[in-house]
């Protein structure tokens, strides 16, 4: 089982609850002007609603609710990102797409406008990578990110995952599919 609550260099990973939603969505329509960040976010859109960000954090929170088959379809283990000294809430992490044959999650993370280029996702990234080889039976975390996606990738890289390749057509954003660069972690990146 994962903890509820993660502390980094910097940041704390919480889990989401109840409480977060106005902060998820000053964050969104806050976020939802940059374009860039729509095009990657596609969530984020124009017209999003506080209905959105509450049907989230609800969704996130029978997730952890029912997190004793970490392998089931749909399983996801949701994060805000906040800022360890100010409390600002800075973005979203979390690790979802479980594959119980071969022990795998997959690892994501959005960062909201104002608090970017600050190196919080690659810090959360590595955060929750670590937490989740200590905490669950996993031996990999994957992130893909749209080959286009250059601060996601950059992310990837900075956080210290390893990079393996270019997987075509393997995302689906915005209805439109894109070739994709995977990185790793694996549980021997943690081990001393």
């Amino acid at each position: 089982m994962m903890k509820a609550e993660i502390h980094g260099d910097g940041i704390v990973l919480k889990a989401y609850e109840k409480s977060f939603v106005p902060l998820l969505y000053e964050a969104a329509i806050e976020s939802r002007a940059d374009a860039e960040f729509r095009r990657w976010m596609p969530w984020c859109h124009e017209n999003y609603a506080i209905e959105e960000s509450r049907e989230f954090v609800e969704k996130t929170e029978a997730n952890w609710r029912n997190s004793g088959d970490i392998w089931r379809s749909g399983m996801e283990f949701g994060f805000a990102i906040f800022d360890r000294e100010t409390g600002n809430f800075l973005g979203g992490t979390g690790i979802n797409q479980p594959n119980k044959t071969h022990k795998f999650f997959n690892l994501g993370y959005w960062i909201r406008t104002r608090a970017q280029n600050r190196g919080v996702a690659s810090r959360a990234a590595r955060t929750l990578a670590q937490a989740a080889f200590a905490d669950l039976p996993i031996n990999r975390i994957e992130i893909l990110a749209a080959i286009e996606n250059v601060p996601s990738r950059k992310t990837a890289e900075k956080a210290g995952a390893h990079y393996e390749g270019i997987l075509r057509s393997r995302l689906l954003i915005g209805g439109k599919p894109h070739d994709t660069a995977i990185y790793s972690f694996v549980r021997k990146d943690f081990q001393n």
